[in-house]
């Protein structure tokens, strides 16, 4: 355990964002389960109002470096396919 006051200090303060970037990957997963769940059941058109509030989501968090840019892309990637693959199996 640290003595000084400023490790002490250091530590409060990783614990708040350790939390408080939680949250926000908990809200992310959170979002792309619905996103898919909307596929699931071929409402398309509330997917891809659902698909912009995660996209917001992954770039607010990237921006923040709660997770990384690229990981960020990626996952935008893999659910922009996602939808058009049910897209053109609907048509």
């Amino acid at each position: 355990m640290p003595h000084r006051h400023s490790a002490l200090k250091k530590i409060r303060q990783d614990k708040k964002r350790h939390f408080r970037n939680l949250k926000i990957k908990n809200d992310i997963k959170t979002k792309i389960k619905k996103f898919k769940k909307l596929l699931q059941e071929k409402k398309i058109e509330e997917a891809k109002k659902q698909l912009n509030l995660v996209y917001s989501c992954l770039d607010k968090a990237s921006k923040k470096n709660i997770i990384h840019k690229n990981q960020a892309s990626r996952k935008k990637a893999r659910l922009a396919r996602f939808l058009l693959k049910i897209t053109k199996i609907k048509d």
